[in-house]
């Protein structure tokens, strides 16, 4: 069984979605999907283990079709971190759903959820295992096709509004992607990833040392085209306009699933093409690649965060957050170096398990207040400690305050400026910082400075069904920020593994 583990982690759920649906009953379809979940999360825990212990990672023919012929699966500690990463917070979320979507989601569409759940999770992990460019594509579609639906199933009109503009922009990053992987293709003949970055190491040095620059055009139109879509997926700014309405007008579980994986796997990809099908010296050297993504990155930190500080919606203020958190994974990219890589990585998996439980602790409020908008907050804190208390550990997780996982992944982001003697930058993060202290003390100021109107009836605390799967991803945002062996111990495992993968 261990061999097939690559290939069972995506059957599983693929094979689970339809079923969903011909079961057309709530708690039936709810019970298989979250079996499924927590299967998965263990098979790929499993995948991990045996990725991290053997050298050059894990590989899976489909069919027996030796690659670059046949689709191959391919998995090393980045893809199994990414793996433990989409499966757990998946697990965890679904875990959330049975209580949270009675009230958010029609009960004739319950078990459209759980089929529409795991398509996406099955196109995630899809996209972090294939080692073949246009199965990505194909994974990349599918997770994409399952979020827009996943979205448009909240009661409010605006929410169908959200997954058409994200639909739209989405559409536009996935065509963008599909034409660089065609012009890839017209120069290599390939789409296996590892064959396509020798080869394109090959035509590189060959122009290089011709000194016929012109003719690498095509590779350059494509690793821009790759940017601008990977990009768009990712919601680096400005390309992000798709992702605030996503956010705040979506399901609370499905804002809490989709804001801790989706970004988080644009994020792997763009990691994967840099760096193992381009190559640092490609990017990095023969491109100015780190100089502009740096720009976007450190712009966006401080566009998104001052925007966020004027939000009156939560879920929305924490949308916008997360196009800032994109930045500071961006940052650590644009460096090139072991720390950078390490503390990009580590924060692209400490931010997903911040942002997923302070999503969750916005679906309590919706639960017993039916609104997250800030006036109707007034007391919370006094009225629902436990949900209170946990948004905001999440929130100083967004800090960065020491002893939470939020403070491991920037300190090492910020060894990586000190390193180069980028004393500016560093000044810059330490800024960016303030501005999340705004935005969260006007939660906490609202919720336990400000008394309650005396018309609202009494608030209780939310349900344990709630408060567990919600604590699990606070209560990880601390275990992490002291105990770091799995998260940066993998982080700088994948980090040197993608350095030295670069052809």
């Amino acid at each position: 069984m261990q061999q097939h583990l690559p290939i069972l982690l995506i059957i599983t759920p693929l094979v689970a979605a339809p079923l969903c649906l011909l079961l057309r009953q709530r708690i039936a379809a709810l019970a298989l999907a979250l079996a499924v979940c927590w299967s998965t999360f263990a098979m790929a825990l499993w995948l991990l283990e045996i990725a991290r212990n053997t050298p050059g990672g894990i590989t899976y023919q489909l069919g027996g079709w030796a690659a670059p012929w046949g689709i191959e699966y391919h998995v090393d500690t980045l893809a199994g971190l990414m793996l433990v990463l989409i499966s757990g917070i998946a697990a965890i979320a679904l875990s959330f759903a049975p209580r949270s979507i009675q009230d958010e989601i029609p009960a004739g569409q319950h078990y459209l959820f759980a089929t529409e759940y795991l398509l996406c999770l099955t196109g995630l992990l899809g996209i972090c295992v294939t080692g073949d460019l246009f199965n990505l594509f194909v994974f990349l579609e599918i997770s994409s096709l399952s979020a827009y639906a996943l979205i448009s199933l909240g009661r409010s009109r605006r929410a169908l509004t959200a997954a058409f503009q994200y639909l739209v922009m989405g559409t536009i990053g996935a065509t963008f992607i599909l034409i660089a992987i065609g012009l890839m293709y017209m120069m290599t003949g390939t789409l296996n990833m590892a064959d396509m970055a020798e080869r394109l190491k090959r035509t590189i040095e060959l122009r290089e040392q011709t000194v016929v620059v012109h003719q690498t055009r095509t590779i350059l139109v494509a690793f821009a085209f790759l940017s601008v879509g990977i990009s768009i997926k990712m919601a680096l700014f400005p390309l992000h306009l798709w992702l605030p309405n996503a956010y705040a007008y979506a399901p609370s579980v499905v804002t809490g699933f989709l804001a801790a994986t989706a970004t988080k796997v644009s994020v792997y990809m763009l990691l994967r093409f840099v760096f193992t099908v381009f190559g640092v010296q490609f990017s990095f050297q023969t491109l100015p690649f780190d100089v502009g993504l740096m720009a976007l990155a450190l712009i966006g930190i401080f566009a998104a965060s001052t925007t966020a500080i004027f939000q009156t919606n939560i879920k929305r203020m924490l949308a916008y957050s997360s196009v800032a958190q994109v930045g500071y994974m961006a940052l650590g990219i644009s460096f090139a170096s072991e720390n950078g890589l390490t503390g990009g990585i580590v924060h692209m998996f400490n931010h997903a398990l911040i942002k997923g439980g302070m999503f969750l602790a916005m679906g309590c409020l919706v639960f017993r207040l039916g609104s997250v908008e800030l006036t109707d907050l007034r007391g919370v804190g006094r009225r629902m400690p436990l949900t209170m208390f946990a948004w905001v550990l999440g929130g100083l997780g967004l800090i960065g305050v020491p002893v939470t996982a939020g403070f491991i992944s920037k300190w090492y982001l910020i060894s990586a400026v000190l390193e180069r003697g980028w004393w500016p930058i560093a000044v810059l993060m330490l800024l960016s910082s303030l501005l999340a202290v705004i935005y969260i003390w006007r939660v906490v100021e609202v919720a336990y400075f400000q008394e309650p109107p005396e018309t609202d009836p009494p608030v209780q605390e939310a349900p344990l069904a709630l408060l567990i799967p919600t604590g699990l991803l606070i209560g990880a945002n601390i275990v992490f920020g002291l105990w770091t062996t799995l998260s940066v111990g993998a982080a700088g495992e994948a980090a040197r593994q993608l350095l030295g993968a670069s052809p």
